[in-house]
């Protein structure tokens, strides 16, 4: 089953999508990699998810942000690739953390991301990853999340 089907199947619906919100582009390919700038948390509304991890949201809150991440990825994926059957694998995952200080579970917050690429795109969703916590993050969102594939 592609990753066009799975998405599918698991009922899941991408939103929109979002512009830059400023200088830069939200994807670029090299060769056969697409990496995506880092994308922040969009609800179904349009608006961002606010707050710091620790203080304003506690984990699953913030590993539901991660998610909402993830299908903001997706749908950049999809517009840039005309297809997520046309990514070969997810690379690497870079996901910061709009931390209170002394939060330090970030894994645990960036395995929303993580977790919907792997019900995605199966084993080719796996990746490399980095979890950091961060002081502040623009807009005050509290997850913002970049990504590398390998594309056909």
């Amino acid at each position: 089953m592609g990753a066009e089907e799975r998405v599918k199947a698991l009922g899941i619906e991408l939103p929109a999508g979002s512009s830059p919100v400023g200088n830069y582009v939200s994807a670029v390919r090299s060769g056969s990699l697409l990496f995506l700038a880092g994308h922040g948390p969009l609800r179904a509304d349009g608006a961002m998810v606010q707050g710091k991890v620790g203080h304003d949201l506690d984990v699953a809150a913030a590993k539901d942000a991660a998610r909402l991440v993830g299908l903001s990825l997706l749908t950049t994926l999809r517009r840039e690739l005309g297809s997520l059957d046309e990514v070969e694998r997810i690379v690497k995952v870079l996901g910061m953390v709009n931390c209170a200080p002394g939060f330090n579970h970030t894994p645990a917050v960036i395995d929303g991301c993580s977790d919907l690429l792997v019900e995605v795109f199966g084993e080719a969703g796996r990746h490399a990853r980095s979890a950091v916590g961060m002081a502040e993050l623009p807009f005050d969102i509290p997850v913002e999340i970049e990504l590398i594939a390998e594309v056909r």
